[in-house]
């Protein structure tokens, strides 16, 4: 009898549910940044007991997606310019390596992910869709990294991987077209189907440094613009 193609049931501790279904909510922006939450409140909404959302929550925030507040609660991170500075920075480093690596010793079986990672964030951008172009984009970057298969990357990579999820889904906003993403992605994976791991390492590095920048300055922006608003404010109330 023909083997029928029927996806396994995959069993998870009620604990891995709740904290994925946690840090989707964070990265896709459903509990926004800044905003502070409790075990309390997400014991009734989720209907889990204290003790297991207590323990997503820690792990979300070894993961770097919450931080705790005393006496106050959980608070998710609101990232600054300078965090985005510093994930940037590093990923410039970490993921020219990783283009580097995987380009020289591109073969079939890591091109046909890498295409097929490509054509996932295509047909994201196609259907403009905010938060499958975000996941699809992240999944691209992953898929270098790992494909190189240098565990030691891979687990630091892993260290930040959410956070870099925070930023990438914050960066794609500011882009109107979906178009303009594809393009910045297409000569980076051009380059490393074709071998040319010197290419590759090098638009690797100044995609990231570029849009990095790009969400650094938007955020000192406002970062910048709040203080004056408040003091104009205070300003107006004492004149």
């Amino acid at each position: 009898m023909a083997r029928r193609s029927i996806s396994p049931i995959v069993k998870m501790p009620v604990e891995v549910q709740a904290t994925d279904a946690l840090r989707d909510a964070i990265v896709n922006g459903v509990i926004a940044p800044g905003e502070r939450i409790t075990e309390l409140q997400l014991s009734d909404e989720m209907g889990l007991s204290r003790a297991t959302l207590r323990s997503a929550l820690h792990q979300l925030a070894k993961e770097g997606l919450l931080t705790l507040v005393p006496y106050t609660g959980w608070s998710v991170i609101n990232m600054t310019s300078n965090d985005v500075w510093e994930l940037y920075t590093l990923r410039s480093a970490v993921e020219r390596l990783a283009a580097q690596l995987l380009a020289s010793t591109i073969d079939n079986r890591r091109a046909d992910v890498i295409r097929a990672s490509f054509a996932a964030l295509i047909a994201a951008c196609e259907a403009s869709n905010g938060s499958a172009i975000a996941a699809a984009d992240f999944a691209l970057h992953k898929a270098i990294i790992e494909l190189t298969g240098h565990s030691r990357m891979i687990a630091q990579y892993g260290l930040i991987q959410q956070q870099i999820r925070m930023s990438i889904r914050s960066s794609d906003a500011l882009i109107t077209n979906g178009h303009e993403i594809i393009e910045q992605h297409r000569p980076i994976v051009d380059a490393i189907i074709d071998g040319d791991a010197e290419r590759a390492g090098v638009l690797s590095e100044q995609h990231n440094l570029t849009e990095g920048r790009k969400l650094s300055d938007h955020l000192r922006l406002r970062e910048e613009a709040t203080p004056s608003k408040i003091g104009r404010i205070k300003t107006q109330r004492v004149q």
